[in-house]
């Protein structure tokens, strides 16, 4: 999960950053939380991130709203 005063974008969700929730729904429109981040640690790496930093916030992403049952 990103940091929202991360985010460089400006958020139109109160819960989500701006890769996450675009033009009123989520962009991952899957049910695969592994295959999610994967997709996201693989962006974060492309992206400059330490390898480290995005496996972490990968993991993290688990936590979202999206992935609460």
């Amino acid at each position: 999960m990103m940091p929202f005063s991360k985010d460089p974008n400006p958020r139109e969700s109160d819960r989500y950053c701006s890769y996450c929730f675009r033009k009123g729904s989520l962009c991952y429109q899957g049910n695969d939380l592994k295959e999610f981040q994967k997709v996201c640690y693989k962006k974060m790496v492309e992206n400059g991130n330490n390898k480290l930093i995005a496996k972490i916030f990968s993991y993290l992403i688990r936590f979202a709203p999206r992935w609460k049952k």
